[in-house]
């Protein structure tokens, strides 16, 4: 049966742009500086055969070759120091301006992605390139494409109000940066070259006005390869994109990008779409149908007269299908059809009692209506999606599309039918950019974009505090700087904003849909916008790598503190709550309490606040979340609001009263036989994590006394057996048994945790009995401030300090190139000499209390090739994360708990016991 537009039973997209949706809304929504809202809205995309030349609308041949932009990269040098992480290249004969913007430019929606450089560019001492050779880390394998080293953002504009996106692109001078640029020109006047890669029915329809009012062209790109190429991309490099959603209930899934091909992309726009995808560029359109978001929006507005599509799902969220639908009871007088297998609640007809009651319109509620023709669709893609997955034999469905728009009711009744016409063994999956698709399709079309080199460790999502806060309702224009986000914020984010418990799921309803329960998420069981997932900003750091010490990366998880559960979800929740006052105190005196910085800190604290209620809200709206991921939110919220170090005055006076009392710890410990050193070396360890600001128990010790009387005191109350105690074990591999000296470890990591007695009387006299024994021994901290954790970049200063009273640390931290003049006023006079095995310090990648192995720092990577001994230390980096971790060598967690909540679900303990693990290195 053909139409009148070539085969509409196959279902060829209708474009979007021919349904006229209207939307009252004069809200200035959909406006998204940082990119935090949720999906997209239209990804429709029209029948590509996908051989032959690219034609457009009319047919004709696009021609590609005299204006895709190309890079000239002669003469091409880094800006700055060479070896500097994420360097900026320059490109002095690059002559066109490349544009850093892709957009899909659809009916309703205007979708944009964009590139900015990082701002923070690390300084590369003479230190830094010291511990580079000596850890034979040379910048060879630097990618030269300039893109990496950035970040991506994602922003979304209603099509009626295209000039607030024409605005938003000429603000950010977004179609004049150039490639080689450090920064975006606001002076820089558009190239008469310069073009725009878009995909979409408006890169037609519109091309004229960008021509006009920014002086760009639009190159068009296939709406249907950018989609592919898009979800491609997602699936490889974002580790919780694809997830799950049934009963209201997201869960995550990992993709194995070895194992992604082939999958089915449904792309469900005014019509559907059915793509198998077998690679990267290899993809086939093998069916669709014409009923898709176009015929509910269409039959939804001329039976409900609603005015917007949204309008039409917030209807649905009240609706009840039983007055409207006919179901097997209906036939049956209320009885299961037992024989087939059908429940009294399975629908036999949609819209079926229509028929029988004598009924008009107008004596339908909307909300039934909306709710019956949204699950009639549903239903029907979630099959005929399934029996095309049979047919080629695929189990994994991703869709997309307008039509899903995170809805939380769409996303589970389309679940539910793949799952019951699969008897369970396929199952629906959505994608968190998934309205994003086409734009970054349309961006990864630009050559030398680099983008196909990234793997998902590369990639660090975060989220800044923009409009909308909480991926609901919007309110107010893009926001240009700190200031202007500020004052949004004091308008528009309740001070204190109320932390509620999570939303609670109604138990599973009574009313079928095609022979299975109904899904419990709607109506009052969960508001309408709460499965509203959020978008940040795509950090791309090619510098980080997995730990090559993991013994399975594919099966490392760095959180211990399951969040799924809402008890344990809201208690964390109630901590750093209870928490952020004293923060915020902190953060304003850091700056020297101008008033500057009380409203930066007022504007930090209603941030991460309004974070929190989001999150307890739907703990799934920024991802998987652990408790890891919780510390690292607020860490980067400090950050925004440039609060850099708000523990740096503090820092460094327990620093100072430490090192004064470190030459008197060493003495003593050098009076020792090796077995009571050991034992007196670990304890000190233990001890000395007491201090951890971080900790509601352990500020208030700081109350009652001295660092170094709060140090002593901890010392003495260390009595063995502890909760966790392998000490015995760990002896026998140093000391060996019998009479038999066990060979010395080659290297050791010491991951290190927090500054003053933590890392000077505690890890430092470690390393030093490390180092004693002809071991190699790698300090690792992080690479920014959080909390009063030490940093990499502290670390060199204060391990000077502490060469000035002990040779061994001396010799060692000049042949680790820590000590970047040889020290002539040494303990015994004599000249340095590097005769010593070095000593030295990297940076983890990370700033945040906890920290995540799959993504570290390269130099930690490459430090960790050697290692032999991973010694992880803390309550955040060796409980809160890795104390389930394995790896490929012996490892030895320690740490004191501070966390009474925490002390009872991980060891079955109480506050203040102390964890000595020890892990022998795996059987090769």
């Amino acid at each position: 049966m053909a139409g009148l537009n070539g085969d509409p039973i196959l279902g060829i997209d209708d474009k979007i742009d021919d349904l006229q949706y209207n939307n009252n809304d004069n809200s200035n929504e959909a406006i998204d500086k940082e990119g935090l809202l949720g999906l997209g809205e239209d990804c429709s995309s029209y029948n590509k055969n996908n051989q032959g030349g690219e034609k457009d609308m009319a047919g004709n041949p696009i021609h590609r070759s005299g204006s895709r932009p190309q890079l000239d990269l002669s003469k091409a040098e880094i800006q700055g120091n060479s070896e500097e992480r994420d360097p900026t290249i320059l490109l002095p004969n690059q002559s066109d301006d490349i544009s850093h913007l892709a957009l899909d430019i659809g009916g309703s929606l205007i979708k944009l992605v964009y590139f900015s450089r990082h701002e923070d560019q690390s300084v590369e001492d003479k230190r830094k390139r010291t511990v580079k050779e000596k850890l034979g880390i040379t910048n060879g394998n630097r990618r030269s494409y300039p893109v990496l080293g950035g970040r991506l953002h994602f922003v979304k504009f209603e099509t009626s109000k295209l000039n607030e996106c024409l605005d938003f692109i000429s603000s950010k001078q977004l179609h004049c940066g150039s490639i080689g640029s450090h920064s975006w020109n606001s002076e820089a006047p558009a190239n008469e070259n310069a073009v725009i890669k878009a995909t979409g029915g408006g890169a037609y329809k519109f091309a004229d006005l960008f021509k006009e009012r920014l002086g760009v062209s639009i190159e068009k790109e296939d709406e249907m390869d950018c989609l592919v190429a898009g979800a491609n991309f997602l699936l490889k490099a974002i580790r919780h994109e694809a997830f799950t959603h049934m009963e209201g209930h997201k869960e995550f899934v990992q993709i194995d990008h070895n194992d992604l091909f082939p999958y089915l992309l449904v792309n469900v726009g005014s019509g559907v779409s059915i793509i198998k995808v077998d690679g990267d560029g290899k993809f086939q359109r093998v069916s669709g149908t014409n009923v898709g978001g176009g015929t509910y929006w269409g039959l939804g507005r001329l039976l409900t007269k609603c005015n917007s599509f949204d309008e039409l799902l917030e209807l649905s969220q009240r609706g009840d299908n039983r007055t409207i639908d006919m179901l097997v009871g209906d036939i049956y007088g209320g009885m299961d059809y037992s024989k087939i297998g059908l429940s009294a609640s399975t629908i036999a007809s949609s819209f079926g009692k229509a028929i029988s009651d004598k009924k008009e319109l107008e004596d339908y509620r909307p909300e039934d209506i909306s709710l019956s023709l949204l699950r009639m669709i549903s239903y029907n893609i979630g099959q005929i999606s399934y029996l095309n997955a049979l047919r080629f034999g695929l189990k994994r469905i991703f869709f997309g599309g307008f039509f899903i728009r995170g809805h939380a009711y769409t996303m589970d009744t389309i679940s539910f039918a793949v799952q019951f016409w699969s008897k369970g063994e396929a199952q629906a999956m959505f994608l968190r950019h998934e309205g994003f698709l086409g734009a970054l399709g349309a961006f990864m079309s630009y050559q030398k974009h680099g983008l196909d080199d990234l793997m998902v460790h590369h990639l660090v999502e975060r989220f800044p505090m923009g409009a909308p806060y909480t991926g609901g309702r919007i309110h107010g224009p893009p926001l240009g700087d700190l200031n202007e986000k500020i004052s949004w914020m004091e308008k528009f984010v309740q001070k204190g904003t109320e932390i509620t418990a999570p939303v609670p799921m109604a138990p599973p309803g009574t009313t079928g849909l095609g022979g299975f329960e109904v899904p419990s998420s709607r109506g009052a069981t969960l508001r309408p916008d709460a499965s509203a997932l959020n978008i940040g900003v795509l950090h791309l750091v090619p510098t980080l790598e997995v730990f090559p010490l993991l013994a399975n990366p594919k099966m490392y998880e760095p959180n211990t503190i399951d969040l799924s559960d809402h008890k344990e979800l809201e208690y964390w929740f109630t901590v750093l709550s209870e928490h952020l006052p004293d923060l915020v105190d902190k953060a304003v005196a850091s700056e020297g309490g101008t008033d500057d910085a009380k409203r930066r800190g007022d504007a930090f604290a209603r941030a991460f606040s309004a974070h929190l209620a989001r999150l307890m809200e739907e703990p799934a709206a920024y991802g998987k979340l652990g408790l890891a991921n919780l510390l690292e939110l607020r860490e980067e919220c400090l950050r925004e609001f440039q609060f850099h170090d708000a523990y740096r005055s503090i820092k460094q006076r327990e620093n100072e009263a430490s090192l004064a009392v470190l030459p008197d710890l060493l003495l003593e410990l050098d009076h020792m036989d090796e077995e009571a050193r050991l034992l007196t070396l670990i304890e000190g360890v233990l001890a000395a994590n007491i201090f951890d600001w971080g900790s509601r128990a352990c500020v208030d010790l700081y109350h009652k006394g001295t660092i170094i009387e709060i140090y002593r005191m901890s010392r003495n109350k260390m009595q063995r057996p502890w909760r966790v105690d392998d000490f015995d074990l760990f002896k026998e591999r140093m000391l060996g048994s019998d009479g038999k000296k066990p060979k010395p470890h080659k290297r050791a990591l010491l991951f290190v945790d927090n500054s003053g007695a933590d890392v000077v009387l505690g890890m430092l006299p470690l390393a030093r009995e490390l180092l004693r024994r002809g071991t190699e021994v790698v300090l690792v901290a992080n690479s920014l401030p959080a909390l009063n954790d030490v940093t990499a970049m502290e670390l060199p200063d204060i391990v000077a300090e502490a060469a000035k009273h002990c040779d061994i640390l001396r010799r060692a931290a000049e042949a680790g190139g820590l000590l970047v003049d040889a020290m002539t006023n040494t303990v015994d006079g004599s000249k340095g000499n590097s005769s010593s095995v070095p000593l030295m310090v990297v940076e983890n990648g990370c700033g945040s209390p906890c920290i995540d192995l799959r993504q570290v720092s390269s130099d930690l990577a490459a430090a960790a090739k050697c290692a032999d001994l991973v010694i992880l230390e803390g309550m955040g980096r060796s409980l809160h994360t890795n104390f389930n971790a394995l790896f490929k060598c012996e490892a030895l967690k320690l740490a004191m708990v501070k966390n009474q909540r925490l002390a009872e679900k991980l060891i079955q303990g109480k506050i203040y016991d102390c964890v000595c693990r020890y892990e022998p290195a795996p059987a090769s």
